[in-house]
C-alpha cells in the first residue's frame, strides 16, 4: 500500500480538497486498494471539523465526496506511515519538516504541491480560507492530482 498525505496550514481548505480529489481519482481507476490518502494541518485550530464551507460546495459541484475527512493536525507519526507528504505551500513545507526534525532533511518523501506543477510560476496553492478563491485551487488540485498518479505510477511500477 502506498501512502499520500496532504497537508496545508489548518486542514480545512487546501489539504482537504486534495484529499478528496485525489480519493475520487482513485476510487475512479480503482486504485483504492493500492493507494491510502489523508489530510492533515500544521496549527490545530479547526481539530475534527469538517472542510469549510467553501470546500464542501466546490465538491459538492463537482460532485466529489468528503465524507469523512476531518481536520486533524500532522503527527511525528505521519513521517513512518506515509510515502509522499505533500505540502500545499512552502511555509507547511517548513513547519512539517521542523515536526519530523532531522530525518526530514532533504528528503524527497516531503515536497511542495508545486513541485508537481512546474509550468506554474507560484511556489504556493493560494490558501482560499483568505482569497475565497476555491475554484483557482481546484484546478490546480485537480491537475497537482493527476501529475502525482503519474509520479507515483513511475516510481512504484511494480504496483500497477
Amino acid at each position: 500500500m502506498i501512502r499520500v498525505l496532504f497537508v496545508c496550514l489548518g486542514n480545512i481548505c487546501r489539504s482537504p480538497m486534495a484529499e478528496a480529489v485525489f480519493r475520487d481519482r482513485l476510487k475512479a481507476l480503482g486504485l483504492e486498494e493500492r493507494i491510502e490518502t489523508d489530510s492533515a494541518g500544521t496549527g490545530d485550530w479547526h481539530l475534527c471539523k469538517p472542510p469549510h464551507e467553501g470546500t464542501r460546495a466546490l465538491l459538492d459541484h463537482h460532485g466529489i465526496s468528503y465524507e469523512g475527512i476531518r481536520a486533524r493536525q500532522v503527527l511525528l507519526d505521519d513521517f513512518s506511515r506515509f510515502d509522499y507528504i505533500v505540502c500545499m505551500d512552502r511555509n507547511n513545507e517548513r513547519d512539517v519538516r521542523q515536526v519530523f526534525g532531522s530525518k526530514a532533511d532533504n528528503n524527497a518523501k516531503v515536497f511542495k504541491f508545486m513541485d508537481l506543477l512546474p509550468a506554474h510560476e507560484s511556489d504556493d496553492v493560494p490558501d482560499p480560507y483568505y482569497t475565497g478563491n476555491f475554484e483557482e485551487v481546484y484546478g490546480l488540485v485537480s491537475e497537482g492530482c493527476d501529475r502525482l498518479l503519474d509520479r507515483i505510477r513511475e516510481e512504484h511500477p511494480d504496483q500497477f
